[in-house]
């Protein structure tokens, strides 16, 4: 055995204490875990020879190999005359094994050590996994390169505890493991799942370059793109509220956003350009007013018209929001996009929005007592939109909210 695949030997009981308090919570899911092993294949019932004959012939130690959950090691003693029995794992044992991968796996032996344990079912045991790969990796993109290599083919769960490792590593931020992250989700041999995950872990990323946000905006824009289109498109969304928390320059990303809501043959896809803006909540220039203008008189779902709306009530040109408002309000025909129209009016206005409020009502007289309402709450003094919506009676009066808000 190498000395990349072979533990490091076991610590005296002073070290080892001092050590077994930063792994308590790991250690706890990967007990859990070895005692599941014990115990599968029995049904409740006890084994039949046959099926215990199979499972001492699986836990068998290997030559040169710890038999303790699947870490390598060196085999237990034998009596003489006698052929070992497989082990049987308890929490001291277990202990010890965990303890011994936690200090010694390294990137060269990671894959063999962690074999036994990312086909677990516990979510705990991946976590872990997952962190410890995610320090192994560290700020040093060579190691991040090559776990993304590993994740080409690999099976099972391991995808995801390779991928979400280099994630959640600092090398991620290197511009050579974005390149590999970007180039391996625009990789149409590779699965559409696997490819919305590697797009996905772009959004981790501190801003995206142009030329980034243009490779993502057109595939999301691509008819065949699907769930790894949508990916892209919220990897923009992310990534630009971020950017908006921290001051920056949000107009790029906004752009792309705006572009995908007007152009994506994909309803969801253009769905999420057209909502996303609204979790960064920026004040709209006049170029972005006009664009989701289009959308809110253009769109064919009436949830994009609702999402425009939203984010309409936050342009700096309120006179020509409100204008156009009560102009979309007289030929809507979805009572959704009425209640939006009606209650972003006040958003986007304040007390000064009642007139139009009125005309709105007066057009729909289904709008009569929710216009008396918010009459009311301002005459109260309430003016802040926050608080005088959250001081209606009835926030959804035509069952619309629960769909997408």
């Amino acid at each position: 055995m190498t000395p990349d695949s072979s533990p490091p030997p076991s610590s005296s009981p002073s070290g080892s204490s001092s050590r077994r308090q930063p792994l308590l919570v790991a250690g706890v899911g990967l007990v859990a875990l070895l005692a599941g092993v014990a115990l599968i294949g029995r049904g409740g019932a006890e084994e039949t020879a046959s099926e215990a004959s199979l499972a001492a012939a699986n836990q068998q130690p290997k030559q040169g190999s710890s038999s303790q959950g699947g870490l390598p090691g060196p085999a237990g003693p034998t009596v003489p005359g006698q052929q070992a029995k497989a082990p049987r794992f308890d929490a001291t044992i277990c202990w010890r094994d965990l303890e011994r991968f936690n200090e010694g796996v390294t990137i060269q032996n990671f894959r063999e050590w962690a074999a036994p344990l990312l086909g677990s079912r516990d979510g705990l045991v991946r976590d872990f996994l997952k962190e410890r790969l995610a320090e192994v990796i560290g700020n040093n993109p060579a190691h991040a390169l090559e776990v993304l290599e590993w994740s080409r083919d690999a099976q099972g769960k391991s995808f995801g505890v390779y991928l979400m490792a280099v994630r959640d590593s600092e090398a991620v931020h290197q511009p050579q493991v974005a390149a590999r992250l970007m180039d391996m989700g625009l990789d149409d041999s590779l699965p559409a799942e696997r490819r919305a995950g590697l797009l996905s872990a772009l959004d981790t990323q501190k801003r995206l370059a142009p030329a980034a946000l243009d490779k993502l905006t057109t595939f999301a824009n691509d008819p065949v793109s699907g769930e790894a289109g949508w990916a892209a498109a919220r990897t923009i969304a992310r990534v630009m509220k971020r950017e908006f928390k921290q001051n920056a320059n949000i107009a790029p990303y906004m752009d792309k956003l705006l572009t995908i809501g007007a152009q994506s043959p994909d309803e969801q896809i253009r769905y999420l350009g057209q909502m996303m803006p609204m979790h960064a909540a920026p004040l709209l220039d006049a170029a972005e007013t006009e664009r989701f203008a289009q959308i809110l008189v253009g769109e064919g779902n009436e949830d994009g018209r609702d999402a425009a709306a939203h984010n309409l009530s936050l342009s700096v040109d309120k006179a020509k929001v409100l204008d156009l408002f009560m102009k979309t309000f007289e030929t809507e025909q979805s009572v959704c996009v009425k209640w939006a129209l009606f209650r972003f009016s006040a958003r986007t206005a304040g007390k000064r929005a009642l007139p139009v409020m009125a005309n709105m009502a007066a057009l729909d007289p289904r709008f009569q007592p929710i216009y008396q309402e918010f009459e009311q709450i301002y005459a109260s003094g309430t003016l802040d939109f926050v608080r005088l919506f959250n001081s209606l009676p009835n926030q959804d009066p035509f069952n619309c909210l629960d769909r997408h808000e």
